[in-house]
């Protein structure tokens, strides 16, 4: 498996794409933004357990903390639907 190291010597993670690498399609609508965090949340739950049992405490925190981020994403877009 080919993998790209950082400067710490650590495999280098891959981040999910962002609208401009889509071709520029927008995420407009809202149940696609809501499948994206679901899905973003869980593949950096799923990164930050693999390092948290590598004992890469540091890297499973950085996973955790992203994961939070989409979780909150996702709890924000629920919230504007019921208002």
């Amino acid at each position: 498996m080919n993998e790209m190291w950082n400067r710490n010597g650590r495999p280098q993670r891959r981040r999910p794409p962002t609208g401009g690498e889509r071709g520029g399609m927008a995420l407009n609508n809202q149940n696609r933004s809501d499948g994206n965090a679901q899905r973003n949340y869980a593949r950096y739950i799923a990164l930050a357990k693999e390092a948290a049992s590598r004992g890469d405490t540091i890297e499973a925190e950085n996973c955790y903390q992203h994961a939070e981020h989409y979780f909150r994403t996702m709890r924000g877009s629920e919230k504007g639907r019921r208002d």
